[in-house]
């Protein structure tokens, strides 16, 4: 991948509406990067597998995307769009979501991606014939491709980033979109380009298609669990706006996909090609001198775009080339604020070229220095402290982190918008001299442990509150002026918590007792209070929030956790809170009629 510079998006509206055989065999077969940008996190799709709707989810199908992205070779993008459920029609799509705000993120989207060639799976010429927002992905996909590169088109983003203009633009067509295979055949194909996607990768052992089938199959909550295929499988692209390719037999043509396109990139693809050209299997660490040749050119590029990629990617190489193993672990799942917690700290070489491990830097801003020679398989590892700052994040996604609308997530912070997950505030930096040559490899602090009958796992290392609540129903309705009985759970997320409970209620409704006291030992550990609340005498509706205050700090938030074995386990924090109704019901009669619907 590194010999070449092609990119390519595909656009559409959900996880799932990606097209995995495409994705892979641009990835895998043409060594494109590629991206899927889906507009929405699904969050307005049903669940096959467990209890989350909505925002949760739409974590769970983040990571399902992130998890089918690892397969096929592709890389995740979103705007800030709700899926907030069907819609007939793409007007009816872009009243909910805000468009200008959509428009913004999908031109951000290309602005930050700098694709060469950009492909909508749905069709933007035929609104109101299929799912609004599949319309709408496509329509705004054709419009950021004429506004991306236009300076006056949401300026401030070029506070970070530069314009940019794909060169061609497609849609992802097929028999389907004609109504049958007869009408398809019949049809005008001289804007179609063709390519079998059913590939074959001897140095895989498998085919595009086996790929793509694993891939899709990641998709669990939605039902796409499936069998694997195999053999020819022609993909058809129609062509929509831009340069039309020379050659229709590549996607390509006419663009320079060489190093030659990045200023002073020629003697850094020189280097590469050579490596590429002649690469030793067998001991693939002879190419070490070279890739950090290359590493060392790459940092004097003018464009901060291309020197963070292909930094990263040829750190990535040399990390493989070496046999180079580094892990942090912390020795919890999780820390509270203004706490310490144990690191283990391990750095391996599997090979003979020579490797120093200068020191460690963590993102509290602590250095260990060690100054350790890594020999050739003998494994080095040790302990450090770090420091949960009083300052430090909590681990949530960053888009549920403020309130949004039906169609829209809100999230202020221009440089998070699009990213498929919230950036870890939990790392450590390992600073290295490989041949005399100072790298330094960040890698995130996990949770490593071992379960007798399933073996070897790991969980992202979370911060969390010191405190956490839960209610034990979403809404309480009460018929009559009759008190009724509400549960609280605290669940502890430091060690020896000590405070008070007590719940937030609207005027007119009383709750006894009005605090009660939290002595939770070990954290993880969870205290349950009961408490009585009473209606007022007329009918009304509220809410009601549990609020634990420890010290000077209240915590009202509910730790929800996400524990599939498809996907890493995910922490999200919600603002607990149930809906409170009391209803004057009088009932009449004693039958209920049913009436059956489509489902």
């Amino acid at each position: 991948d590194l010999g070449t510079d092609m990119r390519l998006m595909c656009v559409a509206a959900h996880p799932d509406d990606e097209n995995t055989r495409l994705i892979s065999y641009m990835s895998n077969h043409e060594k494109a990067r590629t991206a899927y940008l889906s507009l929405t996190r699904g969050d307005g799709g049903q669940n096959l597998i467990g209890p989350e709707l909505r925002e949760l989810l739409g974590v769970i199908r983040t990571q399902e995307l992130l998890a089918a992205r690892r397969i096929d070779g592709g890389e995740q993008r979103f705007t800030r769009a709700n899926d907030f459920g069907y819609s007939k029609h793409p007007d009816e799509t872009l009243a909910i979501w805000n468009k200008d705000e959509v428009l913004s993120d999908v031109v951000w989207a290309i602005r930050t991606f700098k694709p060469d060639i950009i492909i909508n799976r749905f069709d933007h010429r035929t609104p109101g014939t299929t799912h609004g927002h599949h319309t709408s992905s496509a329509m705004l996909s054709m419009e950021a491709f004429d506004l991306a590169n236009n300076p006056n088109s949401f300026p401030s983003q070029l506070n970070y980033t530069q314009p940019w203009q794909p060169k061609r633009i497609f849609f992802n067509t097929s028999w389907w979109f004609y109504g049958s295979q007869e009408k398809f055949e019949k049809a005008d194909k001289s804007k179609l380009l063709s390519f079998d996607t059913g590939v074959y990768y001897p140095l895989l052992g498998v085919s595009n298609n086996e790929i793509a089938s694993l891939a899709s199959s990641q998709h669990l909550c939605q039902g796409f669990g499936r069998l694997s295929q195999r053999g020819t499988e022609k993909e058809y692209i129609e062509f929509l706006k831009g340069d039309f390719p020379e050659d229709k037999d590549n996607l390509f043509s006419g663009i320079d996909t060489s190093w030659n396109r990045v200023k002073g990139g020629k003697a850094i693809g020189h280097i590469l090609y050579a490596v590429e050209k002649n690469f030793n299997f067998t001991n693939p660490s002879v190419h070490i001198p070279d890739l950090l040749k290359a590493y060392e050119l790459v940092q004097n590029l003018d464009d901060d775009h291309w020197k963070t990629l292909k930094s990263k990617e040829l750190l990535d190489i040399i990390q493989a080339c070496t046999g180079l193993y580094l892990e942090v672990s912390a020795n919890s799942t999780s820390a509270s604020l203004d706490t310490t917690v144990e690191l283990t700290v391990e750095a391996l070489n599997r090979s003979t070229v020579p490797i120093v491990l200068q020191s460690v830097t963590l993102s509290d801003g602590n250095t260990v220095n060690k100054n350790i020679p890594l020999k050739n398989n003998k494994d080095e590892s040790f302990k450090t402290e770090y420091y949960v700052s009083k300052n430090t994040p909590y681990s949530s996604p960053y888009w549920l982190k403020e309130k949004g609308t039906l169609g829209m997530y809100k999230v202020d912070n221009q440089q998070l918008i699009g990213l498929p997950e919230t950036p870890s505030n939990v790392f450590v930096n390992f600073n290295l001299k490989i041949n005399d040559t100072p790298l330094s490899i960040q890698k995130k602090v996990v949770y490593r442990y071992s379960k007798p009958d399933k073996g070897e796992l790991y969980k992202p290392f979370d911060i969390v509150p010191q405190a956490s609540v839960k209610l034990d129903s979403k809404v309480y309705i009460f018929a009559d002026d009759q008190q009724k009985e509400v549960t609280v759970t605290v669940k502890a997320g430091k060690d020896n918590l000590k405070g008070n409970v007590g719940i937030s209620h609207p005027n007119g409704w009383h709750v006894y007792p009005e605090q009660q006291t939290v002595a939770i030992s070990r954290k993880d550990e969870s205290q349950t209070f009961s408490f009585l609340i009473l209606p007022p005498k007329d009918q009304q509706e509220g809410t009601m929030n549990p609020i634990v205050t420890v010290g000077n700090n209240a915590y009202s938030d509910e730790l929800i956790e996400i524990d599939y074995s498809h996907i890493p386990f995910q922490t999200v924090l919600m603002p607990c809170e149930s809906k409170l109704v009391r209803l004057d019901i009088q009932k009449k009669g004693e039958n209920i009629g049913y009436i059956v619907g489509a489902g």
